[in-house]
């Protein structure tokens, strides 16, 4: 059994890393030694473990997290270990697209040209005809908020075929501000299209605390459309101060909570897809 393993100085030379590295594998549990001496801890390695080295290497030059490398080397299959690396490289790239626009949102900040940024995104009006709406209201902070607009409304859009069906694109509104530090209350909500129905479903017992039913007239909404990538906090605060903006020099003022209105498949989309209008119902000053 000795004479096939290599002592971990051969070891590092074949797999072209340092002795360091490779203790700092086998303490993070990435690279096991095949045996340790017990009297001088000096560690040996099966040739057949050189890949192994090679390959955690190069997946910590991507900065993959430990548990995550660990899932990739101890796939079944080279199949399913590149269907891994490749999930987790979908990860980052929407992390780095989030990154670059909130690199562009605070440059301009700080740069002062906030006319500049608002310039950015295109707004308009749309009408909205009255809704049925079921509902959920939670107190979240920012960090909280992807999670729960996203288990949120995808229990009221199940919720939904009980209803009579989603009669519009669901949506998140904000009654006060949702920060890391300011907790709301959000309402997520979801249009449907029988209300008799939906008041039968709130009043069901088990239903979800802050559940409701209610009925939004027709109203005009003041949109901005933003991408998948613009839609993380703090991204999105560039969107909802360049309709803000918009709206003071179009002499508009705002007559309700704003929101995101979800209109597209939001697990389908890549980071730059449009998936989210940020809006306020407004209505035109007369003076």
């Amino acid at each position: 059994m000795d004479e096939e393993l290599i002592g971990i100085g051969a070891f590092a030379a074949r797999a072209r890393l340092s002795a360091k590295a490779l203790r700092l594998y086998d303490r993070l549990g990435l690279l096991a030694p095949a045996r340790v001496d017990a009297a001088t801890g000096y560690r040996f390695y099966r040739p057949g473990q050189v890949e192994r080295a090679r390959l955690v290497a190069l997946l910590r030059q991507l900065d993959m997290p430990l548990a995550r490398i660990a899932e990739v080397v101890d796939a079944d299959d080279g199949a399913t270990a590149a269907e891994r690396l490749t999930a987790y490289w979908v990860d980052v790239e929407a992390r780095h697209a989030g990154q670059r626009t909130l690199a562009a949102y605070l440059r301009g900040r700080l740069s002062g040209r906030s006319s500049e940024m608002y310039g950015k995104f295109v707004v308009e009006t749309v009408d909205v005809p009255a809704q049925v709406l079921i509902t959920e209201v939670r107190h979240v902070l920012a960090g909280e908020l992807p999670a729960w607009i996203g288990a949120s409304l995808g229990r009221l859009e199940e919720a939904a075929r009980e209803c009579g069906g989603a009669a519009g694109a669901p949506f998140v509104a904000y009654h006060s501000e949702v920060s890391m530090e300011s907790d709301g209350p959000a309402e997520a909500c979801v249009p449907v299209a029988d209300e008799a129905a939906a008041r039968a479903w709130a009043g069901q017992s088990g239903r979800v605390r802050g559940t409701a039913v209610r009925v939004e007239p027709a109203l005009r909404l003041a949109r901005t459309r933003i991408t998948k990538a613009q839609v993380a906090h703090p991204q999105i605060l560039a969107a909802f101060e360049a309709v803000e903006e918009w709206m003071r020099a179009e002499g508009v003022t705002p007559t309700g909570p704003c929101r995101e209105v979800y209109f597209a498949d939001w697990d389908a989309a890549g980071p730059e897809d449009p998936v989210c209008d940020v809006a306020f119902p407004v209505a035109r000053t007369t003076g």
